[in-house]
């Protein structure tokens, strides 16, 4: 492994994505992804007493689903990275207490998918391990609940705002084995241009998202067409035009069939009522998890950029007039010659 440029990790040899867990909730599971996904809850409750403990079995489960793809147990998991949106990432916090791996908590908003995977890949490709889960999660009711008003109130939000995903994904790194590899990661700076609307992330993270895609695109010395997609996080209807559009005037042009945002892929936005498109940590997750990785072992893509995109703020520091920090970590997946690798498929 080594440092590539100012903020990019190359993984000398590539760990393996031996497998993953993707579960969802009632609306992602009426959205057209529906059927990549591991399992799909019928209700936001889940037979749970609280949303919190809700989202918590969503991570719980997501987990053992990667394990059962993996054919491990949980005494061979090396370490567990994690991380969500609750105060002191709770829901990582008691599902790790349930996994039993040894734990390291992150926190990168809904940048944490791809920041978990960097990390999980680096102890892998290090030797710091043999294996290690990436997993992050997030609930609609629990993110509403703490972040803007009561789920109860039933307030009206602006068309800016976004749909938090109910849902988890975890996923497993290997030193070897059968699945998409993990070829680089780029480490995302804060940017922030000073908005302070809570209800407009998507513009909030999208500087974010450009600074990183250019670093890594530097980084690499590689062009966009070097990847099949490449996929924001949650900039949803509003920021994703924006980032296509700073990318237009910084001289790196997208092509428009292969510039994508998981927030604006996970929901039909016309017809379901998500405002403009999905957000939470657990986009990225499952929309990377479930429908990206299943369309590489497809051989349908074969290079896959993925930037996930984060809003670094507080209920507190929103109280308090701040603006938005935000980050985007980019992590890129790539095909392998499944021939060539002995291991555990997905």
């Amino acid at each position: 492994m080594i440092l590539q440029g100012k903020r990019t990790w190359v993984y000398s040899k590539p760990p393996v994505i031996i497998a993953t867990g993707t579960v969802v909730g009632p609306d992602e599971g009426q959205g057209p992804l529906a059927s990549d996904f591991d399992l799909v809850h019928p209700d936001l409750e889940m037979g749970q007493p609280t949303w919190e403990k809700s989202e918590r079995l969503l991570m719980e489960q997501a987990t053992d689903i990667a394990l059962q793809h993996a054919k491990l147990s949980k005494d061979e998991l090396n370490f567990y990275i994690g991380g969500d949106l609750l105060n002191q990432i709770i829901s990582n916090t008691f599902a790790a207490r349930t996994l039993g791996a040894p734990y390291l908590g992150v926190f990168g908003a809904c940048s944490t998918s791809m920041e978990s995977l960097a990390i999980a890949s680096l102890i892998v490709a290090s030797g710091a391990g043999n294996y290690a889960m990436a997993g992050t999660c997030s609930h609609n009711c629990t993110v509403e609940k703490q972040f803007r008003y009561p789920t109860e109130y039933g307030s009206q939000k602006p068309p800016t705002a976004q749909y938090t995903v109910t849902g988890a994904g975890a996923s497993i790194v290997s030193r070897e084995g059968n699945g998409p590899i993990v070829t680089a990661a780029t480490i995302g700076k804060i940017m922030d241009l000073g908005i302070k609307d809570p209800f407009n992330m998507g513009a909030a993270m999208a500087p974010a998202a450009v600074d990183t895609i250019q670093g890594h695109l530097q980084d690499t010395g590689r062009d966009p067409g070097y990847y099949d997609m490449i996929v924001t996080g949650d900039l949803a209807g509003v920021g994703h035009p924006i980032a296509n559009e700073m990318l237009r005037r910084n001289g790196v042009p997208m092509d428009q069939t292969q510039f994508l945002d998981c927030g604006l892929m996970i929901y039909d936005v016309e017809k379901q009522k998500v405002q403009a498109g999905g957000s939470g940590c657990a986009c990225s997750a499952v929309v990377t998890y479930g429908h990206l990785l299943k369309r590489i072992h497809k051989g349908e893509l074969r290079r896959v950029l993925v930037v996930a995109t984060g809003a670094l703020l507080s209920p507190l520091t929103f109280q308090q007039g701040e603006s938005i920090p935000c980050v985007a970590h980019a992590v890129a997946i790539e095909a392998q010659n499944f021939e060539q690798q002995g291991g555990t498929a997905l």
